[in-house]
């Protein structure tokens, strides 16, 4: 039983009844229209059945069985036999166009995060992958994805790739459906940024579950999400709807100064615009025809957040910018240190080689030193 259906023979065409039918005519010198007298189908339809514009249904089998002698059930097999392979050829030439979207996909990486199981069948990872966006079949998610309003700065230092950068926003959406939030208030949020700056200083074990409770509470999920390759984001924004927003980080940059302007950033995008629009953020290098003037705003809010500019400003003009009158400048505005190191070396004032030790570097838990 086993070897019978191992050894099954699948046929990689399909016989078109029609063509059958038109041997058969031939074979017995009879012509389409001496048919048509003897089953009383007219000429149009018997082209149209040997053309397979039309099927052999079960009264067209029982007329061709009186006219032709054949039986029935022979035209009716072919036709049966002819629609499943037809389905099964198409299916398979769905699953090769589906099997080269899934080549797009980073799995090796998404594995190795635990976000999806390991298939050693590629039909039976395609399954995975689609169950992992929540989508019934990849048509599905060209309709998703590719589609939503994108305001994003972007790196060209690499080829993105948006069925990746797609993968790691479906991860953030995964992770905040889990956050529990209370219904988006701006007043509550606006004051919870307020609680957060003073937790710059802090570690992530620490300062992470803060962050989330204190945005939850205000209708904010925020989630942090390692990047994946041919992405290059550093955050997002999204509304799940208009009583939920997500925060979405990767630590892309690392180092304490970038997180935390990022984090402002999004939460600006928040504050600021609307609860349509889906913003990530990279590096301003791409230009891929984006809303500049909202990024601008975004980055606007997200620098007197961490540092007022006239204190900022003040302390430049000093021109005291050791280590010292840093940690100083810090403890005074109430900031991390390496957060001001990181905007006097944004603004120029400050060279990227100097008073790097007074930013904190983060890593993610599945990172190894090898």
């Amino acid at each position: 039983m086993g070897d019978s259906i191992k050894n099954q023979y699948k046929p990689n065409y399909a016989v078109l009844p029609g063509e059958v039918l038109s041997d058969e005519l031939e074979i017995r010198d009879m012509s389409q229209q001496e048919l048509s007298r003897r089953t009383g189908l007219t000429p149009k339809h018997i082209v149209s059945i040997i053309k397979g514009k039309s099927t052999i249904t079960p009264e067209t089998a029982l007329k061709l069985e009186s006219a032709i002698g054949m039986p029935a059930n022979y035209w009716l097999n072919l036709e049966s036999n002819y629609q499943e392979i037809k389905a099964r050829l198409a299916e398979e030439g769905r699953l090769e166009a589906d099997l080269n979207w899934l080549k797009r996909i980073p799995v090796a990486e998404m594995v190795k995060m635990d976000w999806i199981v390991r298939h050693r069948d590629k039909k039976s990872q395609l399954k995975e992958v689609l169950k992992f966006f929540g989508i019934a079949g990849v048509d599905q998610w060209s309709e998703m994805w590719p589609r939503l309003s994108v305001a994003y700065r972007q790196s060209n230092q690499n080829t993105v790739s948006p069925e990746a950068v797609s993968a790691w926003l479906r991860k953030g959406e995964l992770d905040a459906a889990s956050i529990q939030c209370g219904p988006y208030s701006k007043q509550v949020f606006r004051q919870a940024l307020d609680n957060i700056r003073a937790l710059t200083d802090l570690s992530p074990q620490e300062f992470v579950p803060e962050i989330q409770s204190l945005c939850a509470e205000a209708g904010v999920a925020v989630v942090f999400v390692p990047s994946l390759p041919k992405t290059g984001v550093s955050g997002a924004t999204r509304w799940i709807n208009s009583n939920k927003a997500v925060i979405q980080l990767s630590l892309r940059y690392r180092s304490n100064d970038h997180l935390w302007f990022t984090f402002f950033h999004e939460a600006g995008h928040i504050l600021l615009h609307g609860k349509k629009e889906l913003f990530i953020e990279q590096t301003k290098s791409s230009n891929n025809g984006l809303d500049d003037s909202k990024e601008a705003e975004a980055n606007r809010f997200a620098q007197n957040e961490l540092i007022p500019l006239r204190a900022l400003e003040a302390f430049i003009q000093s021109g005291d910018l050791t280590k010292v009158a840093i940690r100083a400048f810090a403890k005074q505005v109430g900031i991390a240190p390496g957060i001001v190191v990181g905007q006097l070396q944004h603004r120029g004032v400050l060279s990227y080689q100097y008073c790097n030790d007074l930013k904190y570097f983060y890593r993610w838990s599945h990172e190894t030193d090898s």
